[in-house]
């Protein structure tokens, strides 16, 4: 009995290790992450629609010049970017960057206060180009920061978890968004994704400790190692490859649906909801039912289209989708299945399309990978951003109908899954089928 009795939380961390697949040293790192990236999203999604309200007080005539400025700032950002994760190691640079925006967030306050007496172009233009540089600097390293502290392994085991921490962030982030802008005004938002970006940054000082007790692959001086990266190799690599040319004409064409919904949304917003609050509330519940619909894609659709049918098919059936959605909308007409539209195809997008096309990667060498990749997500994405809206305003200005946008966004959609489909003859994907 007395043997038993000992050997029985052994066993039981054996059975609960088989069930979930997490080792008992490894829940600590996992809840850590899991609230991590919970937080981060959470924060980026409270902030989202505080951005989209101030686009719509001007109208989508200002696009191009928000975009243009997002553009400009990302070619001069995302090399400094790469300079400086790669000459600081993760434990100062990472807390070091979400302690810059969250004093950041602070320093907009006063300006959300007084709102009303600014002009709504110039706030709206500041904080539009500054969301672009928080998803570079506080969004989009999360993945690299985790993927240092967990072996290839655990990665596979773990992963999945932390990324559901991120969708539950995606939808309460939109969720207190609509409960709380008219209880406490928009500016307090702020506030509110300082405080969740402040508990990111014990997340992430948490994880570091943990690293050290278990270093991977008993690396102890992984904690200093340098991220790296580099930003203008990765141009020069899309240049020479057929393969990663063809996967940015995707970025493009994927821009050009996403792009020109916003336009049509930020329009309804300007046009039905004069008030801040108002036009906050409304860009929320898009941002809510985009992220639910997504994680159900997630959970029911993503990881069976790809096991089964591979990428290529699952970008083709996503972007099939896409097309008949716009397909309906231009018949439609009515303003507001804009919003259904853009959920639908937001949700496809970054449910399948994002997670098919970033698995494409893999058929290249990590130093490809990184660098290619990096360029695509940041260059090719803000430069297809400019694109679409300069050609959206200059068919405005003969007379385009939101029908006729649809109908070019649907042309864009169909072009999408061609290109999917003309994936399949590269030599990196004809490599791997090869040998399967």
């Amino acid at each position: 009995m007395c043997n038993l009795a000992a050997n029985d939380p052994p066993e039981r961390s054996k059975l609960a290790s088989a069930f979930t697949g997490v080792e008992r040293h490894e829940w600590p790192a996992l809840i850590l992450a899991f609230v991590y990236f919970f937080l981060v999203l959470a924060a980026y999604y409270v902030l989202r629609p505080v951005r989209e309200q101030l686009a719509a007080a001007s109208g989508s005539q200002v696009l191009l010049s928000f975009y243009t400025a997002t553009f400009i700032v990302t070619l001069i950002l995302t090399p400094v970017y790469g300079w400086l994760v790669a000459r600081f190691p993760r434990k100062r640079f990472v807390p070091v960057v979400y302690v810059f925006f969250i004093l950041n967030l602070i320093a907009f306050i006063p300006a959300f206060e007084a709102q009303g007496q600014l002009s709504p172009r110039v706030l709206g233009e500041v904080f539009f180009v500054w969301m672009s540089v928080f998803n570079l600097f506080v969004v989009a390293v999360f993945w690299s920061f985790v993927a240092d502290i967990f072996s290839v392994d655990q990665a596979h085991r773990l992963f999945g978890i932390v990324a559901f921490g991120g969708a539950l962030g995606a939808i309460v982030g939109p969720l207190l968004t609509k409960w709380l802008v008219h209880l406490i005004g928009i500016a307090a938002l702020l506030e509110v994704s300082a405080a969740m970006l402040f508990g990111a940054v014990l997340c992430i000082l948490g994880l570091i400790a943990w690293s050290r007790r278990h270093p991977v692959a008993q690396d102890a001086t992984r904690n200093e190692a340098l991220i790296g990266g580099g930003f203008w190799a990765g141009a020069k690599q899309v240049a020479a490859s057929p393969f990663l040319r063809r996967v940015a004409i995707l970025m493009i064409l994927g821009d050009c649906v996403g792009t020109v919904l916003y336009n049509l949304q930020t329009d309804i917003g300007h046009q039905y909801f004069p008030d801040g609050a108002a036009r906050t509330d409304f860009y929320a519940s898009v941002d809510l039912a985009t992220n639910v619909l997504m994680a159900v894609l997630q959970i029911v659709v993503t990881r069976v289209v790809l096991t089964r049918f591979g990428p290529v098919a699952s970008i083709m059936g996503t972007e099939i989708v896409k097309a008949l959605t716009l397909v309906t909308l231009a018949f439609v007409g009515q303003p507001f299945a804009v919003a259904g539209a853009l959920v639908i195809t937001r949700a496809g997008a970054y449910g399948i399309d994002k997670p098919a096309t970033d698995s494409l990667y893999t058929r290249v060498d990590r130093e490809t990978r990184y660098k290619a990749k990096g360029f695509i997500d940041t260059a090719v994405w803000r430069f297809g951003d400019v694109f679409v809206v300069a050609t959206i305003q200059l068919l405005r200005e003969v007379g385009a109908t939101n029908s006729l946008l649809a109908s070019l966004s649907a042309m864009a959609a169909a072009c999408a899954a061609w290109m999917a489909w003309r994936l399949r003859t590269t030599r990196e994907l004809a490599h791997r089928e090869e040998t399967v």
